[in-house]
């Protein structure tokens, strides 16, 4: 399960339709209605958020917006957003670091044009997934 702290925009077709996925699938774990990758990682920081429904919510809001910039078909009943919030959870700056050169590795191998271009972005200039913010989590050592 891979669930995405970079922006959306920055995934390939192949990715943004994986972590629609793997949202989709981390949405019926939290939501109690499947016994599968219940402590899944992936699964820890919405877990730990007041209200883990609102935030995987909000994180899929995002994925469709992506998508519908797109012009995919994401099906926007499999998610349910009352109210815009951004900055609900933290992430550290290491996970975005691995997250991206994780990215750039599977690019490299599948498209080469994005990879190109994400190649020459600054780490530091990297946007989040709105509903993350870079911070100190719990996680980090000191």
């Amino acid at each position: 399960m891979r669930l995405w702290s970079i922006h959306p925009k920055y995934l390939d077709t192949k990715g943004l339709i994986a972590v629609w996925r793997e949202a989709l699938l981390a949405k019926a774990v939290l939501e109690g209605k499947t016994k599968g990758y219940r402590f899944h990682p992936q699964l820890t920081r919405f877990k730990n958020f007041s209200d883990p429904i609102k935030a995987i919510n909000l994180y899929l809001f995002f994925i469709f917006l992506e998508a519908k910039k797109r012009n995919y078909d994401f099906d926007k009943n499999k998610f349910y957003v009352s109210n815009i919030q951004t900055k609900l959870i933290a992430v550290s700056k290491n996970q975005v670091s691995f997250e991206f050169f994780h990215l750039l590795k599977k690019l490299k191998k599948r498209d080469k044009k994005t990879f190109n271009y994400l190649s020459r972005l600054k780490l530091k200039d990297l946007e989040l997934n709105p509903i993350f913010y870079l911070g100190k989590t719990k996680f980090d050592p000191g």
